[in-house]
């Protein structure tokens, strides 16, 4: 199984897709990168994202969730496709964790690339499942965790960096 997306380019993640972009929620950037799912295995009914920064470890403490989403059943999600589809959930991101910078809906779904201090690496992983996890709105990072358990028959990354806007 592979993930490619059309929203990185030379190994760089395109700036419309982060701080460097023009479509905010809040001050956080919202327009979702695109991704497309190649060569799932037989048995795959839906699959789970998982979109964070590494890199963010010593600035902030923890790896930054950008987007999390479950129960996608098709092999690619376009541009902008956060917050207005309804055939996949998606659950909260980082930008609510930090003294909660912004509320658990708001943070529900994409908040893109933001590094304060220097080009940093995005993993967008993407995991095939032999279920649907049925979590609900808003759900956290270790809710999925454990939901995938058991139940995942592949899995692919795609890295993309991304500069600061400084």
């Amino acid at each position: 199984m592979r993930v490619t997306s059309t929203g990185v380019v030379d190994g760089a993640i395109m700036e419309r897709y982060g701080a460097k972009g023009s479509e905010f929620i809040e001050g956080m950037p919202s327009l979702s990168i695109p991704f497309e799912i190649v060569d799932a295995p037989e048995g795959t009914v839906s699959f789970a994202v998982i979109l964070e920064d590494y890199d963010a470890v010593p600035v902030c403490g923890f790896d930054w969730i950008h987007w999390i989403l479950c129960d996608l059943k098709r092999t690619s999600v376009s541009e902008g496709e956060s917050r207005g589809s309804d055939d996949f959930t998606e659950g909260c991101n980082s930008w609510h964790g930090i003294g909660d910078v912004l509320s658990r809906e708001t943070a529900t779904g994409y908040g893109g690339m933001a590094p304060p201090d220097k080009t940093h690496r995005y993993t967008l992983s993407v995991y095939a499942l032999d279920c649907e996890l049925g979590l609900g709105k808003g759900f956290f990072l270790n809710e999925l965790m454990f939901g995938m358990e058991g139940h995942v028959l592949d899995h692919a990354r795609l890295v993309g960096t991304y500069e600061p806007t400084g």
